[in-house]
């Protein structure tokens, strides 16, 4: 039997619950580890929620966890643009997390202020069914202009009640495409986001991520050092993983299976 990895990080939504449902077994998965001392983290592109109230929800459904056991693309956007000195940004993304950012200006966007000058950088995050030509219009005057282009996400598609609806990912293709240059990506599949959330757990060594989106989770896990565990819950289709061209390096029926084998025969 192989040996149990040293750590772990684990996607919320479609690994762990599934709109308000948790997944049968993910609460019992997690306790075992807790039990054993195996240490892990929860990541999320999550850009609508701080992270408080994701670990409200976590407890709600019978999971426990504190804000700092939480990484989010939130976080990672706030330390990219102090380190870059970015005073303003205007942001495109729900405005309940934003809290998370720090200490930064937001004007412009969805922040309720106008910009008074160009912002420094734009924030694209989803929106959702806020989504606007007007709003995609003024993103793109901004970068017009010189803001810096960064995106929290580049998720394709979540599942949600009723079906998949579209991610982020699509908006910042097209501000892509637009002003003809990339996004800079602070959440997953960025190798930065999973190396800062491994380094909570002292490296990438042994280190796995447990997801269900193949190119976000499993992919960016793999490129950034780290295995790939695709689970078949949440966004879960057996023909994207015939297509994409990804081997995830364990496929599990759900989260529940995580640390079973080795709790079964101790």
């Amino acid at each position: 039997m192989p040996p149990e990895p040293n750590a772990y990080l684990f996607d919320l939504d479609g690994t762990l619950y599934v709109g308000s449902d948790a997944i049968p077994g993910a609460a019992d998965a997690l306790d075992r580890l807790r039990r054993r001392g195996v240490p892990f983290r929860f990541v999320t592109n999550t850009t609508s929620r701080p992270r408080a109230e994701l670990a409200d929800r976590l407890r709600r459904l019978g999971i426990a966890a504190s804000p700092e056991e939480i990484h989010t693309p939130i976080v990672a956007a706030g330390a990219l643009l102090a380190r870059r000195g970015c005073g303003t940004v205007a942001p495109f993304s729900p405005a309940g997390s934003l809290g998370d950012l720090g200490a930064i200006t937001l004007a412009g966007g969805v922040s309720g202020s106008a910009a008074a000058s160009r912002p420094d950088a734009v924030l694209i995050g989803d929106l959702g069914d806020r989504w606007s030509y007007a709003l995609m219009q003024e993103a793109f005057e901004y970068l017009l202009d010189g803001a810096a282009l960064v995106a929290l996400s580049r998720d394709r598609y979540f599942r949600r009640e009723g079906g998949l609806a579209l991610d982020a990912g699509p908006f910042v293709a097209g501000l892509e495409y637009a002003v003809g240059r990339e996004a800079e990506l602070v959440g997953k599949p960025s190798v930065a986001f999973f190396q800062g959330a491994a380094a909570d757990l002292r490296g990438p060594d042994g280190v796995v991520m447990v997801g269900d989106d193949l190119w976000s989770d499993i992919r960016g896990a793999q490129e950034a050092g780290l295995a790939g565990w695709l689970v078949r819950t949440g966004k879960y289709r057996a023909d994207a993983l015939r297509e994409s061209g990804i081997t995830p390096d364990r496929i599990l029926s759900s989260v529940a299976e995580v640390a079973a084998p080795i709790e079964a025969t101790a």
